[in-house]
């Protein structure tokens, strides 16, 4: 079977130069192996995504000359996909609510912090300090009845006692050269957030449920997604997910070093393509041409 390839952005903000790396990339590798590119809408955030966005994403890759095909998955017309993948996990034993609000866990970590500096996950977050895991049966459900909102946790301990020895073929580059066989370390993340009350799915959880019933072979993107793909190889295994192919790419960065944001007009596609900027002088821009 040919390979399948993907590129998934949210549209909460419009593309930027780093978005038309990764899509090209993914456009490339498509029509080099003879595979096929799909695009999804992660728009799972109700609050920050509009419609007005998803248009202009269809908009600026058709400007590069990117085809996919369709039609677009968007995740917000499959949440049962997610909800169900969540009850799996659920009868597994893996999934508690926890009930602290962002700003009591910061406190959690400040007062944790008095005794030494408190662990941080890969992306400088720290780890969930709570206790809500050793809650009582009967009072986790009186605090849902009762209209409190709530996070649904992933055990990762639990889990990671339930699958171990995991890795990942990254056919790409890690942020610290990591290439080939990597280990996979999710426990690095502690108990991650697989839904919320309001929402029943997480990135971590809707992107892998989505690349296994979209075939997804071949995942290309960004090397901020690296560690990342620790919580996402635990995941598929538990899940009984099939194992796609990893290539992280390197970040286009602003001349402060920092990743590309929405924010940066500087380098939207709609700003430079405003200012004359053309499909070939993108590829360029980003190393591709």
């Amino acid at each position: 079977m040919p390979p399948v390839f993907r590129f998934a952005p949210s549209p909460n903000g419009h593309l930027h130069l780093g978005h038309a790396y990764s899509a090209l990339l993914n456009f490339d590798r498509a029509r080099e192996t003879g595979g096929r590119l799909l695009l999804r809408i992660e728009d799972i955030d109700m609050a920050r995504c509009r419609p007005e966005y998803e248009t202009a994403i269809y908009e600026d890759l058709a400007w590069l000359g990117i085809a996919w095909e369709t039609p677009v998955r968007r995740q917000s017309e499959h949440l049962a996909d997610y909800r169900a993948a969540l009850e799996k996990l659920s009868a597994l034993g893996l999934v508690y609510p926890a009930f602290e609000s962002r700003a009591e866990i910061a406190k959690l970590v400040a007062a944790r912090e008095g005794d030494g500096p408190w662990p941080r996950d890969p992306d400088g977050a720290p780890l969930y300090p709570g206790d809500a895991n050793s809650l009582p049966a009967g009072e986790r459900a009186r605090l849902i009845a009762s209209g409190v909102p709530y996070a649904l946790r992933l055990d990762m301990a639990a889990a990671c006692r339930q699958v171990s020895g995991l890795t990942w073929n990254e056919q790409g580059e890690g942020p610290d050269g990591e290439r080939g066989l990597v280990a996979a370390r999710p426990e690095a993340w502690g108990d991650v957030i697989l839904a919320r009350k309001e929402t029943p799915t997480s990135y971590h959880l809707s992107v892998v449920v989505d690349d296994a019933l979209q075939e997804v072979s071949d995942i290309v993107r960004g090397q901020d997604l690296f560690h990342a793909t620790s919580v996402h190889r635990l995941l598929q295994a538990l899940l009984g997910l099939t194992e796609p192919i990893y290539r992280h790419h390197g970040l286009i960065r602003g001349t402060d070093g920092r990743k590309l944001s929405k924010s940066n007009r500087s380098t939207g596609l709609r700003e430079l393509r405003a200012a004359g900027m053309s499909p070939v002088g993108i590829r360029a821009t980003v190393g591709l041409g």
